[in-house]
């Protein structure tokens, strides 16, 4: 049998914290989105002055990079070359969500939006380092 790392509460309250930190200090009001092993929303947080809209954004940023195990900015790249991808329901053709990968496993993805998306992508990028992984 194989057994398989699993977030837990306590590392999506680190992962938010980091990533608000990293927001707050640029000034970015974002909706940050974690999602388990089984792409559920584990902790989701809509920091003072992020529109209602981006906690729906940055769940569906999470789910389409969990899905892929790729960041989501893969997708927005690749409907650049492939204009198909435009219909597939459900998938954000949007930067700013990355997978949290422990041992090339995907236990779970982070999410962002509120910002530019390569400025999103940055905030998932700081609360994923906090963990330590690599």
């Amino acid at each position: 049998m194989r057994s398989r790392t699993c977030l837990t509460l306590a590392d999506a309250n680190t992962i938010v914290a980091a990533a608000k930190a990293h927001a707050a200090a640029k000034k970015w009001p974002v909706a940050i989105v974690v999602l388990d092993e089984a792409g559920v929303p584990l902790h989701i947080e809509r920091m003072d002055g992020a529109p209602l809209k981006t906690v729906e954004t940055a769940t569906l940023k999470a789910r389409t990079s969990f899905q892929l195990g790729r960041p989501s900015a893969d997708m927005e790249e690749g409907v650049k070359n492939r204009i198909s991808l435009l219909g597939l329901p459900d998938i954000a053709l949007l930067q700013g969500a990355l997978p949290i990968k422990v041992k090339g496993d995907c236990v779970g993805a982070v999410g962002v939006s509120g910002v530019m998306s390569y400025e999103d992508e940055e905030v998932a990028r700081a609360g994923i380092a906090a963990l330590g992984l690599e």
